[in-house]
Formats: structure tokens, C-alpha cells, sequence
């Protein structure tokens, strides 16, 4: 079993560096890698990624040694621990409400007795059986990693339960959904999302679990450091491009004299 950047980086009390990839580019996880990045997250919730593309993908990250997050809109159990056996590290779980929404997946993707799991052991995770079975089950969930998105008025209502929830490892705020729902669309500083906020992070260190969100500066990301996020997300590969592509064009613009 391949230790987990992210599981590591809590132990130590630091916080895990996480991107984003929505669409499938095969040298991004090496690229990512080599930056400082402890994981990837894989955006199969709003991108669509063929079963064949996500394998490949993750056996990438495996290559780089970086965690390969799959965000997915899948509730089926098979279909969630069928990413774990490919290797994925995490799974991220959007507009999960309750803490019976929770206690289900947590019940799909472990292993007894934390919860229902399948045992195969025959895919990546498990080296494809090279060492047996023996140890796989504790070592999966040791270093696999579980996290919910809160982003309903309904979730932070049952944020304890869903925080407390046997065989859960993170809480991760999807802003854009939340501020939707509070009735202040995308104003991240709003003060209900900063209440919102806090709710999460008081969740969090109540029931011994990680919690954190995308972000957009240095100056937020240091704010969600010192409130004790220990996951935060900044960077994508869409965002490389948008921002990149203007400065490619301007430089051959003022090459040209063409400004």
C-alpha cells in the first residue's frame, strides 16, 4: 500500500497542498510532483472522465508518488471502492447533508470494521496482489482518505453529526455551492460564509478530522492555515490556461509590435 502525502502531512500537523485537474493531461501529476503538490484532485463530478482515462490517470500519480484525489458524484458503493483498488488515495464527495449520507460511504469504502468494503486486493492499490491480503485491509484504511463537501444550509445544521461519523477523514467547504445556497452567490467573505466557515473548522477539531477548501491568494491561504485547515486547494489546470494563454499572446504581440 502507497503511504498517503496528504494522511503524512496531517500527522505532522501541516497542511496538505492540493491541485486541480479537470480534464485528463498525463504529465500534469509529474509536473505537479515536482512543484511541492501533495495531491491531485480529479474533478469527475462536473468533467466528464471515461473509466479507462481515470485508471491511467491515476497509475500516473502512482509514478510521480503524488495522492490522486477523485472527486465523483457516484453514491454506489462499488463504484467508489473500484477508484480505491485503481489506486486513488481520496475520494471527495460532493453535497453530502447528513450524517447518515456520510455513514454510508464511510460504510463503502472501508474495510471492516470501520465499515462494508469489498475485498478484492487484486488491483493497484494492493501492488496487484504481489504481497496477498494479509495486511491490505488495515493498511487501506490507514492511508486511504475519506472527505465530504459541505456546501448546503442543511449540511452545517448536521455538521456534528456528519464530523463524528466512523471512518470519515475530512470536511472540505465547496464555496461556490455554499455562498449559492446562503443566499450570497460567490462573496467569499460575505459573513455568513465566514460563519459558515467557522462552523466547519469548530466541526472539525471537535470530532479529530481535517477540514479545508479551495483558495485563491496567499493572503486567504495563510488565514485558513492559522483557523487549521489542513486541506487547501489552489491551482488547476484551466486556471494554468487562462491566465497563461494571455501573457503567450502578449508576449508575441510586443515581439510583433503588434500591442
Amino acid at each position: 500500500m502507497r503511504p498517503s502525502l496528504i494522511r503524512s502531512r496531517i500527522r505532522q500537523g501541516k497542511t496538505a497542498r492540493i491541485a486541480c485537474m479537470y480534464y485528463p493531461s498525463t504529465l500534469m501529476p509529474a509536473h505537479a510532483a515536482r512543484a511541492g503538490f501533495d495531491a491531485i484532485w480529479l474533478d469527475s463530478e462536473h468533467s466528464t472522465w471515461e473509466r479507462h482515462e481515470l485508471q491511467r490517470m491515476i497509475a500516473m500519480h502512482h509514478l510521480a508518488n503524488i495522492d490522486c484525489i477523485v472527486r465523483t458524484g457516484s453514491r454506489e458503493a462499488t463504484d467508489l471502492y473500484h477508484l480505491l483498488e485503481d489506486g486513488a488515495t481520496a475520494l471527495m464527495c460532493p453535497l453530502v447533508n447528513t450524517g447518515a449520507q456520510a455513514a454510508a460511504l464511510a460504510q463503502a469504502v472501508k474495510f471492516p470494521p470501520l465499515g462494508q468494503r469489498g475485498l478484492d486486493g487484486a488491483g493497484l492499490d494492493n501492488q496487484f496482489y504481489l504481497d496477498g491480503t494479509l495486511t491490505y485491509p488495515a493498511a487501506a484504511n490507514a492511508e486511504t482518505f475519506l472527505m465530504v463537501q459541505i456546501e448546503t444550509p442543511e449540511a452545517l445544521a448536521n455538521i456534528d453529526a456528519i464530523a463524528s461519523t466512523p471512518g470519515l477523514d475530512g470536511l472540505f467547504i465547496g464555496p461556490g455551492d455554499l455562498s449559492l445556497r446562503l443566499g450570497c452567490p460567490l462573496d467569499w467573505k460575505n459573513p455568513k460564509m465566514i460563519a459558515a466557515q467557522a462552523t466547519v473548522a469548530a466541526a472539525a477539531k471537535r470530532h479529530g478530522v481535517a477540514w479545508g477548501r479551495p483558495s485563491g491568494t496567499s493572503e486567504d491561504i495563510a488565514e485558513l492555515a492559522q483557523q487549521g485547515a489542513q486541506l487547501i486547494a489552489h491551482g488547476s489546470d484551466f486556471g494554468a490556461i487562462m491566465k497563461m494563454l494571455p501573457a503567450f499572446a502578449k508576449t508575441l504581440s510586443d515581439g510583433l509590435g503588434e500591442r
